[in-house]
């Protein structure tokens, strides 16, 4: 399976598409069980799909033909925000609403960490170097989390208390762009911690919605930007040099609240999750839908994309 593409409802389903046909593969339907899919990641090996739902995080197998989870992760009180796995598939992150992030070991399938964020937790990334942990939250704070030291080493808050909805990181660890609740996003150079220079320097904020912003994410190649919104589009934005970001263009067709992307490996691509039920494959250079996914009975809230080497 070379591309796998799946997408999560508020209909409490999670659906496996053929990228290109459009045809639903596979559904886990997660009949009788409460709270709806919140986020999905597929591991860095395309073996195994976590998906994060109300209070917890359930693993799948991709290959498997099974409904049944791998292993399931209880500990979160609240609704589960955000998931992602280390590079090399050993851990997980998660973070919730109930003020906490937490690392679980994939080998033993134990709780391995858990940090105290104190206000509800929107997004969390893991940085390029596997070291630190970038997470954002309902109080207006981005936090950098020192996996060796243990401890938040750094805290920004750009807008005062507005919350922070999404966080993305340059897949070279280069630039860090945060979203927040009134459309506006901000850039930071990250400075290595031994350049004598601040950690994230302040470079850039412009305002990229006049709705609420749901997630913006780098492209692999960092050249672009996309950051979806409850105005129903996407807009994407390319980086120029001092990392000025210049609209390239705006994706229009959904006709809800667009709640997720995900890039291709070669950022030719983007899918998106909206409210009106559907997923969709747009084609960067042209800004055009290439395919419609639809399927799901209720809002399409999160959304998954590997197709790279495992």
């Amino acid at each position: 399976m070379s591309v796998i593409l799946v997408t999560g409802s508020y209909d409490h389903e999670i659906r496996f598409w053929e990228a290109w046909s459009g045809i639903c593969s596979r559904t886990i339907a997660r009949t009788g069980e409460s709270g709806q899919v919140n986020r999905l990641a597929i591991s860095p090996d395309k073996r195994l799909l976590a998906a994060a739902i109300h209070k917890r995080v359930r693993i799948y197998e991709i290959a498997s033909a099974s409904s049944e989870p791998l292993v399931t992760f209880e500990g979160h009180t609240m609704n589960v925000t955000s998931v992602s796995f280390h590079s090399e598939g050993k851990w997980l992150v998660t973070g919730s609403e109930d003020g906490t992030i937490k690392i679980w070991d994939l080998r033993s399938s134990q709780l391995h960490r858990t940090y105290e964020n104190s206000a509800p937790v929107n997004d969390v990334c893991i940085h390029p170097n596997q070291g630190e942990l970038i997470s954002c939250d309902q109080a207006g704070s981005i936090k950098q989390w020192d996996l060796s030291d243990n401890v938040c080493s750094h805290e920004l808050t750009p807008a005062g208390d507005v919350p922070i909805r999404s966080v993305t990181l340059a897949s070279d660890g280069s630039c860090l762009v945060a979203g927040n609740n009134k459309g506006q996003c901000y850039v930071w150079k990250v400075n290595e911690e031994t350049s004598g220079l601040p950690r994230f320097q302040a470079v850039t904020r412009f305002h990229a919605h006049n709705k609420y912003l749901t997630r913006c994410l780098l492209s692999p190649d960092v050249k672009y930007l996309a950051t979806c919104s409850a105005d129903t589009t996407v807009k994407i934005w390319s980086i120029c040099q001092n990392y000025e970001f210049k609209l390239e263009r705006t994706l229009v067709g959904h006709q809800r609240w667009v709640w997720d992307c995900a890039f291709s490996a070669d950022s030719a691509y983007l899918v998106t999750a909206s409210s009106d039920h559907t997923a969709r494959l747009w084609e960067m250079a042209s800004g055009e839908t290439v395919r419609q996914y639809n399927g799901h009975h209720k809002a399409t809230v999160c959304c998954a994309l590997h197709d790279g080497a495992s």
